[in-house]
């Protein structure tokens, strides 16, 4: 009988055919192994990543990474893993390429308040540049998710980030450079609530002049007043 895709007709063929040009029987010339595909494994990772961005989780099925990837299932599962372990590993790689600013703006700038203003301006490039989807896939990948670990997962992204601002907002009303009245959560969440807003306003094409305009604004009511500047 032959398989589906009608190997055991190509073999008698092939039988045939070395039995006509002389070849022993089953060692026909110029015959492929059944090799398995290769690929770039980076570049397949950067291709599912930016299907992800542009669709978010949910939306993006196995037969859309496979085409996009331009792999073929079996391999996907064998260098990846499922879908959600593909996608833990394209939020891994899209935090340290794409989304690092904010960590590098809490680690470089003297003060809670210069980390928070470089965080949004950077966020208005970076959510508008060109060359990939806009916006955040942390934030946008979870719209609609209903896989309950992986929205877990990008809730617990977010609020992290949240919780790094708090602690440098604390910090500095413990050294007296914010007021000691200030509300550090409720500082942080706004920030958060700015990101996230500034995310989905790039979605939806605003430009980056226009988020910036936003950032200036959400900036004027910070707390300036402290007794140490240094």
């Amino acid at each position: 009988m032959a398989n589906d895709d009608g190997t055991a007709r190509a073999e008698r063929h092939g039988t045939a055919a070395a039995k006509s040009n002389g070849t022993p029987a089953g060692k026909v010339k110029g015959r492929p192994r059944g090799r398995p595909r290769s690929f770039d494994r980076e570049t397949a990772l950067e291709k599912a990543l930016l299907a992800f961005w542009e669709h978010g989780y949910e939306a993006t099925s196995v037969s859309d990474l496979t085409r996009v990837m331009d792999i073929g299932a079996p391999s996907l599962y064998a260098a990846f893993g499922d879908k959600q372990s593909l996608f833990e590993e394209v939020v891994q790689v899209y935090g340290t390429r794409y989304g690092s600013f904010s960590d590098r703006a809490l680690a470089e700038e003297p003060t809670a308040r210069d980390a928070v203003e470089r965080t949004l301006r950077e966020a208005a490039t970076a959510y508008t540049e060109p060359g990939h989807p806009h916006g955040c896939l942390v934030v946008h990948a979870a719209v609609n998710c209903s896989t309950p670990e992986v929205e877990q997962s990008l809730r617990d992204r977010r609020n992290a980030n949240i919780a790094a601002f708090e602690s440098r907002i604390r910090a500095d009303v413990a050294v007296g450079v914010l007021p000691p009245g200030t509300d550090a959560a409720a500082l942080a969440r706004h920030t958060g609530a700015m990101i996230q807003g500034m995310s989905q306003q790039a979605r939806d094409g605003v430009s980056r002049e226009e988020l910036e305009r936003v950032a200036e604004i959400a900036m004027s009511i910070w707390p300036r007043t402290g007794t140490h500047t240094g």
